[in-house]
């Protein structure tokens, strides 16, 4: 068999452990040099596959591309959120036109449940026009909401675990803050990602799996109004004098001015008001049962993008999805995700293996309700077991240099292009 190359690409949010996963992909790249010739990335995603810029991976010193592991979100190949449309004709006609002029044998795309869908496309039309390519998925998101809500298809996704880890130490902080600055401001409302599913404010608890914080956690999925929050709030300060509130961006507090992506999801660090914003006027408005007023932070992209909180059984798991990936594509399994199932009982283990990339393109699990506990304001502790051993027990070691951190450095090495400039159908001017 002639040998192929690979072309790996990533969209949507990033997160602390998705260049783990590319280091897998080009590492386990090597191990098959009957099988894989050269190794690309799309430059920022299937964005970069139409313009044909693609970058050069095979070329990068070997030290860069074990820097990934500690490099997080996404500026080594970039990422993007451009949605390849079923209507969107000549998007299909020139991706199966650059996948041809380059050789490319093997697809890889690393991302959530609307990324799955584009995998899922590709290799679909793959198929469709002949031509000699296996498609494949790599799960990520941050969202933990790719998949079924049964953990069959996958029981976690790469870059959750590291959220779930930054969440833990966030609020144990905010903990400390609260707890000494509570005789002006009794109460501290922090906003977390997580547009319709729970997953990232839920993993507050980690942070104080006893329950001996005035800790207040309201997801999306409880359904709780802003008077009924509110309400909650009020009474944890008449009964513990301060009160510690994780809420999703997702809950609904009435109209923030919300914009979109192109995928249809609300942007809301990008919104004319946040929830925490919000609630914070509410309460204060209406007045706290105690003296002095509530105070907010909202935390955005730093949930994603920040390299210590990364959790080192998330890295370890991203880099293996990444292998799984090369492995089923030179195994000639096209159409699946590569995935991770656990292994039931007490310790905590599991395996990659595969699933269709049919079930899970724009899959989107819940939040067990079985979790969300009985006041709908906390979680239960079959969520502390399932996640607690996402975050891991140590720091992850990230090398510095004179007090930086020393992130990958991959060189502008674009391979050359053999077909016509190209402008991808939704961005051109109507």
């Amino acid at each position: 068999m002639s040998k192929k190359n690979l072309l790996v690409a990533q969209s949507g949010g990033p997160s602390p452990v998705i260049n783990s996963s590319l280091r897998g992909v080009v590492e386990a790249a090597r191990c098959f040099p009957d099988r894989i010739d050269q190794v690309y990335a799309g430059w920022h995603g299937i964005e970069g596959v139409l313009k044909e810029e693609l970058l050069n991976l095979s070329s990068q010193d070997e030290q860069e591309i074990a820097l990934l592991r500690n490099t997080p979100a996404a500026g080594a190949i970039g990422t993007c959120r451009y949605k390849v449309r079923k209507n969107q004709l000549e998007d299909f006609e020139r991706i199966v036109a650059v996948l041809k002029a380059h050789n490319i044998g093997y697809f890889l795309y690393n991302g959530g449940n609307d990324s799955m869908d584009t995998a899922h496309k590709v290799a679909n039309l793959a198929q469709e026009h002949g031509l000699d390519l296996l498609g494949i998925g790599i799960p990520k998101t941050i969202d933990n909401d790719v998949g079924d809500s049964e953990f069959k298809l996958i029981d976690h996704t790469p870059g959750y675990g590291s959220v779930a880890r930054y969440w833990t130490q966030i609020v144990q902080n905010a903990d400390e803050e609260n707890r000494g600055s509570c005789p002006a401001d009794p109460v501290l409302v922090l906003q977390a990602m997580g547009r319709r599913i729970g997953y990232i404010p839920a993993a507050a608890r980690l942070a104080d799996p006893k329950r001996e914080m005035p800790l207040l956690i309201f997801m999306a999925e409880s359904g709780l109004s802003m008077e009924e929050m509110a309400d909650k709030i009020n009474d944890m300060v008449k009964a513990r004098g301060r009160a510690l509130v994780v809420i999703s961006e997702g809950c609904d507090v009435g109209e923030l001015g919300l914009l979109r992506d192109s995928f249809g999801h609300a942007q809301f660090g990008a919104s004319a008001l946040t929830v925490q914003q919000a609630m914070v006027n509410y309460l204060n408005s209406k007045g706290l049962p105690a003296k002095g007023s509530a105070r907010g932070q909202t935390y955005g992209t730093d949930q994603r993008d920040t390299a210590i909180y990364a959790s080192i059984v998330d890295l370890d798991e991203a880099y293996r999805v990444g292998q799984k990936a090369v492995e089923l594509a030179v195994a000639g399994q096209g159409g699946f995700m590569s995935t991770i199932l656990r292994d039931p009982g007490l310790i905590y283990n599991v395996r990659y293996d595969k699933v269709p990339l049919s079930e899970v393109a724009n899959s989107e699990r819940t939040f067990p309700a079985a979790w969300i506990s009985d006041d709908k304001a906390d979680v239960t502790d079959d969520f502390l077991r399932y996640a607690q051993p996402l975050i891991g027990e140590d720091w992850p070691s990230v090398p510095t240099i004179m007090g930086r951190q020393r992130f990958a450095q991959l060189k502008p090495i674009f391979v050359e292009r053999k077909l016509p400039p190209y402008i991808p159908e939704a961005d051109r001017k109507k």
